[in-house]
């Protein structure tokens, strides 16, 4: 497993770092001259890596969750769709007012067969964030205008009406809060999406692949199946908002994070996700095709499962799944 890159280094992992850095040199010099007592010296060290990287990554907290789904190398939506599907033909424009690359869509084929099901034909769609400054600002760091979630829809009715199952990636810190938002009807535009996806008579899989923030997040995100990534995180609000509106200050994000339960097994506990998909140790970035594996295998698993129904059923199991969400009891 490759070591983290020092320039995206996140704070906890640093002591990994410096025993990964010394076990390079170790390993460097045995090249020069050849001992015993250096190799015994190198395995006891591999030893100890594996050790302190197995416990740093089992035992994270909520916060450094967050911090990982945020690691700029993390992959991202066009990154899952070309290592999960072929023939991916973007769709633009929302035919109202133009198109949002905050979002991404079209029809591509789901390559099944490599997951143990079948190749078939799907709508996939996801948010997308930039790599570098200039990709950054293009797509407003996944933040949809109005436009996104409206091209968003009307890809969802075109795969409705084909009969092709739909499969959506959130990733986002919320929908864009700037003032030309609002005035193309941001709000109006999230509510329509929740009301048609829900009853869209086709399969839906949603799975979040990084940050998972408010309506900016459901606005893609009603489906029959829920699915996370292991690091990723999914709340009505980031931990550093939550932390401004409560405290008055961002110093108390992590407190935020504990309270809010945006983790993956908390919102299993909670009944608000279906599965987790395990990432590989020390997170997607490292590994990103094993990560797109992991996805394509639930993706093949919750599809046989949802394809066998008639709409009226699947329409049914899904309005029944968001009834069944926090439950309360009056005394």
């Amino acid at each position: 497993m490759a070591a983290p890159s020092t320039s995206h280094l996140l704070e906890f992992e640093l002591p990994l770092f410096e025993l990964e850095k010394k076990l390079d040199e170790m390993r460097s010099i045995r090249n020069e001259e050849t001992g015993a007592d250096l190799e015994t010296a190198i395995q006891e060290l591999e030893k100890r890596v594996e050790e302190l990287r197995t416990s740093i990554y089992h035992n994270l907290t909520r916060w450094q969750r967050v911090q990982i789904a945020r690691h700029p190398d993390r992959p991202y939506s066009l990154d899952h769709i070309e290592n999960l599907t072929e023939g991916f033909v973007e769709l633009h424009g929302d035919r109202l007012f133009g198109d949002d690359p905050a979002i991404v869509g079209g029809f591509a084929t789901f390559k099944g067969s490599r997951y143990g099901g079948q190749d078939q034909s799907v709508m996939v769609l996801g948010h997308q964030k930039g790599r570098d400054t200039k990709s950054r600002k293009y797509r407003r760091f996944g933040m949809p205008n109005p436009e996104g979630y409206r091209k968003a829809l009307r890809l969802m009715d075109m795969a409705a009406r084909f009969g092709k199952p739909i499969i959506t990636l959130l990733d986002t810190p919320g929908a864009f809060p700037g003032q030309e938002a609002e005035e193309r009807g941001q709000a109006e535009a999230i509510a329509r999406n929740l009301l048609e996806m829900a009853r869209m008579p086709v399969p839906i899989i949603v799975i979040v692949i990084g940050e998972g923030a408010s309506g900016g997040a459901l606005g893609i995100g009603v489906g029959d199946r829920l699915l996370m990534l292991e690091n990723a995180w999914y709340s009505v609000i980031s931990p550093e908002n939550c932390s401004a509106i409560l405290w008055r200050s961002w110093e108390y994000k992590e407190d935020a994070a504990r309270a809010l339960k945006l983790t993956a097994p908390d919102l299993i506990e909670q009944g608000v996700v279906d599965a987790v998909i395990t990432e590989p140790l020390g997170g997607a970035h490292r590994d990103p095709k094993a990560t797109s594996r992991a996805m394509g295998h639930a993706i093949v698993s919750h599809l046989e499962q949802l394809q066998g129904l008639p709409p009226e059923d699947l329409l049914e199991q899904r309005l029944a799944k968001y009834d069944a969400m926090g439950p309360f009891e009056t005394i």
